[in-house]
């Protein structure tokens, strides 16, 4: 799952904490109640000292802050990173707003949205005691968009930066001092960016982790993750990949620089690698405090936290994010419509939403790719789906639908091809083996191909030279806004000009010229309302192209053991728990 979600707070507050039991006590448990970190931050404390536990079952994409997407990364690096803006650290629709970080304030628009400009807030050093300046982001920004080592995050920057002449290559080549032209620093607490066109939500985009300062001459390319400068309270005393990562304090941070960071806890460990439902059996048995990839408990855990015992110590978070199955225009038969829309109505949507954890733990069955929470969102169903009398999956009309359009793109006994999942994610995996089964009944026959989540996109399905030369036609994800509007979520997984040669997230490859034009119309807008109406189009024209499925509009059951202060659900990152601030009762 990818970052960044965003509830509108219409939505969270009619849908979410009804959902949730809006703090209800929910049992005879003594804990603060059943979604009581929905909408506040429980367990408030100021108190330092001890141990944060943290577990995760599989590993960051990258810890490197210019080489991550991961939502949960974005979140966790924010203990060692300090970019320009981030996301509020509160809980419900209070996290949905962008603050100043390392800048003092949001940033000064010129030039109708062509120009911002951000100060840098002075006194702020690395751990090694060296003082953080503009170039320093400068730097950030131009190895995370202009590298080809960095391609495991957006690149947003490139798209919207006015390049050199002749282009610009990146540090790596360009060895010249200057750098990228539309970058300036004048001096060393201020940077402006310089864009080829408006784009009106810009705060949202510097308050990704791409800001986050990197001294050029600490830089290691795809090493630096092994050895990264912190700027923020923590720093990282060892990461090794599928191991584990320790943090400790930053010796050089001065809390009077960071007003929204509380440092509480002496050491952070986070374990890397962990088996799912141990990670389970632990929280529950108080030996860990976090599970940080905020997917919920697995389906085997969900009884034992919901007795009356734990079911205080739980939250039900609305998340903001769309689990659905891309599907690849370049793997035959798929680069025909008609096998498309004959899998679109094939699908069985109830069974994948009951594999996942069902209406609790899974989610609503979606029919839209922008959730209901994202702005932009309108309600309609192209391929509506009806369910056979007695649970037995899908009636026969539905599937007679599906078998007209095989036939009518010239597979009417079906056709083979491959679903992909992560293998550490048993409950997306459990997806696409009730998927295989429901597109059996129409001759679609899929083998299930597993990867693990810290590989999953940077080297199988976000390579499209891979998808195609393995006929891997559908492949299961999950997304969440980047920002909370409709281009902050839709422009990474519909925009043809964001696929990438790896690392990518349009996994279906859709370059629609309609919706590459929507998109851009949208982001120059001034106006929200106008902004908001494309984000409907464009969501309507990608389904008419029947190159994604939607599957559930992600909801989760989580767990919080009753030891860790500071809980609360940040809407910014996903749904999952904010981390910033997390402590510890010794």
């Amino acid at each position: 799952m990818r970052p960044i979600a965003a509830l509108a707070a219409g939505v969270l507050a009619a849908a979410g904490l009804a959902a949730c039991g809006g703090g209800d006590s929910g049992g005879s448990g003594s804990g603060p109640g059943y979604g009581a970190a929905i909408d506040k931050i429980i367990n408030q404390s100021d108190k330092k000292g001890g141990t944060l536990r943290l577990a995760m079952s599989d590993d960051f994409d990258s810890p490197d802050p210019g080489n991550q997407y991961y939502a949960w990364d974005q979140n966790f690096s924010r203990l060692y990173g300090r970019g320009l803006m981030t996301f509020k650290p509160a809980a419900g629709k209070d996290s949905l707003n962008v603050i100043p970080d390392l800048a003092t304030a949001p940033g000064q628009m010129a030039d109708g949205g062509k120009t911002w400009t951000y100060k840098l807030r002075t006194g702020v050093k690395y751990d090694d005691g060296t003082a953080v300046t503009s170039k320093d982001v400068k730097y950030a920004v131009e190895r995370s968009n202009f590298t080809d080592e960095m391609q495991l995050g957006p690149k947003y920057f490139k798209t919207y930066l006015v390049d050199n002449k002749p282009a610009y290559k990146g540090p790596y080549k360009d060895k010249s001092d200057e750098g990228l032209k539309s970058i300036e620093t004048p001096d060393d607490n201020t940077i402006v960016f310089h864009l080829s066109k408006p784009f009106a939500e810009f705060d949202y985009l510097v308050a990704m982790s791409q800001t986050i300062p990197v001294p050029k001459a600490k830089d290691t390319g795809l090493k630096y993750e092994s050895s990264i400068v912190s700027s923020g309270p923590y720093k990282v005393d060892n990461y090794t990949r599928g191991k584990s990562m320790t943090l400790s304090r930053n010796p050089n941070w001065d809390p009077s620089t960071d007003p929204i960071r509380k440092a509480l806890p002496d050491k952070i460990e986070l374990q890397l690698k962990q088996n799912a439902d141990d990670i389970d059996n632990r929280l529950l048995a108080g030996s860990l405090d976090m599970d940080v990839a905020g997917v919920g408990v697995q389906s085997g855990t969900q009884p034992k936290v919901l007795t009356p015992q734990q079911k205080p110590y739980t939250d039900n978070p609305i998340q903001g994010y769309l689990r659905f199955m891309s599907l690849n225009q370049h793997v035959k038969p798929l680069d025909n419509i008609h096998c498309r829309i004959a899998v679109q109505y094939a699908t069985d949507k109830v069974a994948a939403q009951t594999a996942y954890g069902g209406p609790l733990a899974g989610g609503d069955v979606a029919t839209t790719i922008l959730p209901p929470s994202v702005d932009g969102y309108r309600k309609f169903d192209l391929y509506p789906q009806k369910q056979a009398a007695g649970g037995n999956g899908l009636d026969q009309a539905t599937l007679a639908k599906a078998k007209q359009e095989l036939a009518a793109c010239g597979k009417p006994n079906g056709f083979s091809t491959k679903i992909s999942a992560r293998s550490d994610r048993p409950k997306e995996v459990a997806m696409a083996q009730a998927i295989q089964q429901g597109l059996k009944k129409v001759g679609i026959n899929v083998s299930i191909v597993q990867w693990p989540a810290g590989d999953y996109f940077n080297k199988y399905v976000g390579v499209p030279n891979y998808v195609h030369q393995h006929g891997v036609g559908m492949m299961l994800m999950a997304w969440a806004a980047d920002w909370p509007t409709g281009y902050g979520f839709l422009s990474q997984i519909v925009d043809g000009r964001a696929i990438k040669p790896s690392g990518g997230n349009n996994l279906a490859e859709e370059d629609n010229p309609k919706v590459n034009d929507g998109l851009d119309q949208a982001i120059s807008s001034p106006d929200k309302a106008t902004r908001t109406k494309l984000y409907g189009d464009i969501d309507q024209m990608v389904m008419q192209d029947a190159v994604e499925v939607p599957l559930i509009y992600a909801k989760a059951l989580l767990y919080r053991p009753k030891r860790v202060t500071n809980v609360g659900i940040t809407m910014g990152y996903g749904g999952m728990y904010d981390y910033l601030n997390m402590g510890v009762e010794k």
